[in-house]
């Protein structure tokens, strides 16, 4: 066990994700367009992390919550900071196949 499991960080975390999840929150997938045609979430957008700036206006039409994902974890994480930056609720979803198994649960 972790030092953040101690303190229930990653429970937390996980149950925020979660609901954001069930919630309806859109699903943006930072990955690659290529990666993302050898799988996704269903209902997921692609928009590369290389895009996303460009498309925050876009973006925002979304509404809010947000989760991101990618393939591990990086570039979502990366994501959810620019999205932060631009004031919108973003859940770093981890990679695409967590996701998917708490959208199927």
């Amino acid at each position: 066990m972790g030092l953040l499991d101690l303190f229930g960080f990653r429970s937390k975390r996980k149950a925020a994700l979660t609901a954001a999840i069930k919630g309806g929150a859109a699903i943006i997938d930072v990955r690659e367009p290529s990666e993302f045609a050898r799988g996704h979430c269903s209902g997921s957008v692609n928009i590369p992390l290389g895009s996303l700036e460009s498309q925050l206006e876009e973006i925002k039409k979304k509404g809010q919550p947000l989760v991101t994902c990618c393939r591990s974890g990086m570039r979502s994480a990366q994501a959810k900071g620019i999205l932060e930056t631009a004031g919108l609720e973003v859940h770093n979803g981890g990679s695409w196949q967590n996701v998917r198994s708490i959208l199927e649960s």
